[in-house]
């Protein structure tokens, strides 16, 4: 089987961990399949190039295990965002056609989902759609809103990474009987119960402390304007508490403003982003891993700490409660740091086992990629045996 795989939503040269779950799905399906990437990169005319995310990419990097196109389309800063879908599809559907896939993969349903979608029209092929939530939950405009349902309409079939977001897809036209949830995985050969204390001693972190960790994008819609409330106050009642920020973004001025005004400099740290090797570190030195975000479509961070045997402290929103249960964290409301407050003290000085927690939660990424191939398949054979018929412009 060849696939054809449309999506942004993958690792670049300026940005290598970029579409992490995309990436390991793929890397494993490509044992299964002949995978192809066509990425299409946003070429901003030299006068109008954004600040951030308007380098040009490296066009010979590749990732390991993953063959990769990049192919530039023409594009205006927010004012080309409705027809971001069709330049898209004009500018990558004759390097999909004459590359000849038998089935088309996406991730990221607006823009690239429904450029995928017109190019499977086009070429006859059936096209499964990948929603991440974002694409879902944070749709910027009735223009981007009416072709995202069109793309979802549209599809052979569409996934989602949890069941959360398959119950939007579905309100926004994907056909019930042409959708279902994969759940996202992690690398279970890294993320697995690990020694904490050659961890810390490995990251040069104080054995005896209390501490506590989030992993990811610096933006307070992760709940972290909460997260510094919430630590400020816990840490009357544990001393020995130490709160690590890991990974990067546009809040970090705002967040150390915040940390300032609590003086908690001492309590609260930032870390710069680092390769999955230091992330699985830091997960065995932590005693509690937090995501206090408002939304979230199946977190990466989530699975990987409970993988490793970590209890966690999140939010009930997106696929997250379909992650956890009360043996392995406490989910609490999005943006009520006195809960979290609550339930991080409670996390904090509990007793968890790291072997319990991840028996119950090591979902790998070959499962999701076996979960993924069964889904091509029947849409492979379903089309096959269903004659072609005409369709009208999305």
């Amino acid at each position: 089987m060849r696939v054809a795989v449309v999506t942004q939503y993958f690792p670049t040269s300026a940005q290598p961990w970029a579409g992490h779950s995309a990436y390991q799905t793929l890397k494993r399906l490509a044992a299964a399949c002949e995978v192809k990437v066509f990425y299409p990169e946003a070429n901003y005319p030299a006068l109008l190039r954004p600040k951030t995310g308007g380098t040009a990419l490296d066009p010979a990097w590749q990732p390991a295990g993953i063959a990769v196109e990049y192919v530039r389309y023409p594009v205006l800063p927010i004012i080309s965002r409705p027809l971001n879908g069709w330049n898209i599809y004009r500018t990558l559907s004759p390097r999909v056609r004459a590359w000849q896939p038998d089935v088309i993969l996406n991730y990221v349903v607006y823009p690239d989902g429904y450029a995928a979608v017109r190019i499977g029209e086009a070429l006859r092929v059936p096209v499964v759609l990948t929603a991440i939530g974002s694409d879902l939950n944070r749709i910027p405009d009735r223009l981007v809103r009416h072709f995202t349902i069109a793309a979802l309409r549209r599809a052979a079939f569409t996934t989602t990474v949890s069941g959360d977001l398959l119950r939007t897809a579905q309100r926004l036209g994907a056909d019930p009987a042409r959708s279902s949830a994969i759940l996202n995985g992690c690398d279970t050969a890294v993320f697995h119960p690990s020694d904490r204390a050659a961890a810390r001693h490995a990251l040069q972190l104080d054995p005896a402390a209390n501490i506590l960790l989030y992993a990811g994008r610096l933006d307070v819609r992760k709940g972290l304007r909460e997260l510094v409330e919430a630590v400020a106050a816990v840490r009357a009642r544990q001393p020995k508490l130490q709160c690590y920020l890991l990974g990067d973004g546009p809040d970090r001025t705002l967040l150390e403003q915040l940390i300032a005004k609590h003086t908690a400099q001492d309590t609260i740290r930032f870390v710069p982003a680092a390769p999955t090797g230091t992330v699985a570190q830091w997960m065995a030195a932590c005693d509690v891993f937090t995501l206090p975000s408002y939304k979230e479509g199946c977190p990466n961070v989530v699975l990987e700490a409970l993988a490793s045997g970590r209890p966690v402290v999140a939010t009930h929103v997106g696929g997250i409660p379909e992650l956890m249960d009360e043996q392995s964290g406490r989910l609490v409301p999005a943006r009520e740091a006195a809960a979290l407050e609550r339930a991080l003290d409670d996390t904090l000085g509990g007793q968890w086992t790291a072997e319990v927690i991840a028996a119950r939660h090591h979902r790998s990424w070959q499962d999701v990629s076996d979960d993924l191939l069964a889904v091509l398949r029947s849409v492979l054979t379903l089309s096959k045996n269903v004659p072609a018929t005409t369709v009208e412009p999305v």
